[in-house]
């Protein structure tokens, strides 16, 4: 062995614990600056639109009575804001909305996640229940709304059931299948340990199934919101689907627009909120680098 070799192997191990914080801070700076640059483009990508959008219906390009201007879309937002609008003011609407579409969110949640684990769990009711599902889940649930106006009327209770039918199917096949991909070893090992079927069920199948549950709270909200603004269209008297439809009927799709922008803006907001409520509860998983970030 050389000289050289010798020095290399002498000082490796003093280098390396020095190396090791400069590379964590590298990647931390890295992963801040590709934020910044996603949000730029972002940034730039909205303005591009909608400034192009503003230029084709100022040189008429566009029909602004088909498509709406930028422009006016947020002097109908100003309007809103400050004068309030046909049947209140904005957040009054707002608020319906939100109301309708967290009451059924929670109850559709709850109800899914309970059918899901329990049909998981016992192969029985699974069989038994399982086809009823599949049929109520081949009609297109939009289509109930009509009928749910009908039987409850224009208030709260219409758009909740809707709000409800929409979310449930969605939390219940995760659900459902993050129940049926638990460890078989994990669950043998507890009814080993005498566990019951209760205590298997709490202390392992549901904390196993719970990231697919966490998971599908994403795209329940979204159905939530829907179903809310679909049912307050199909028959209100307030709320932002009242608002859509009221703008409709007098071709007013700056209005269109501007609701959706308001809800757009919830949305955002609802899934910034479930986003740390699953940091939050699923804090005992392993960080997850992705291989841009570790390049």
């Amino acid at each position: 062995m050389t000289m050289t070799s010798l020095d290399k192997t002498a000082t490796a191990p003093e280098e390396m614990p020095r190396a090791a914080p400069q590379g964590s801070g590298g990647r931390k700076r890295f992963a801040s600056r590709r934020r910044l640059t996603v949000l730029g483009v972002q940034f730039g990508i909205v303005i591009l639109l909608l400034g192009s959008w503003e230029l084709l219906v100022r040189a008429q390009a566009l029909d602004a009575l088909l498509y709406g201007q930028p422009s006016l879309i947020v002097k109908q937002l100003y309007i809103w804001v400050t004068e309030g609008t046909d049947n209140g003011s904005l957040g009054q609407q707002i608020t319906v909305t939100i109301e309708e579409a967290l009451i059924g969110f929670f109850i559709g949640t709850a109800l899914g996640i309970v059918f899901g684990v329990a049909m998981g769990r016992i192969q029985f009711l699974s069989e038994v229940i399982g086809p009823f599902l599949k049929v109520i889940n081949a009609v297109p649930r939009i289509v109930l709304g009509s009928s749910f106006v009908v039987m409850f009327g224009l208030g709260l209770m219409s758009k909740v059931m809707l709000v409800i039918v929409l979310v449930f199917f969605g939390v219940f096949f995760n659900a459902f299948q993050g129940t049926r991909e638990v460890d078989k070893n994990f669950i043998a090992n507890a009814e080993i340990l005498g566990a019951s079927k209760w205590q298997v069920t709490r202390q392992v199948v549901i904390p196993s199934a719970f990231s697919w549950i966490i998971a599908s709270l994403h795209v329940a909200f979204g159905f939530a919101l829907i179903g809310a603004i679909v049912g307050e269209f199909l028959g209100s008297q307030e709320g932002l689907g009242n608002l859509i439809r009221q703008a409709q009927g007098n071709l007013n799709q700056n209005g269109i627009w501007a609701a959706m922008v308001i809800m757009a803006v919830v949305a955002l907001i609802a899934e910034w909120l479930i986003t740390k409520l699953e940091n939050r509860l699923l804090r005992w998983r392993p960080p997850q680098h992705s291989a841009a970030a570790e390049a």
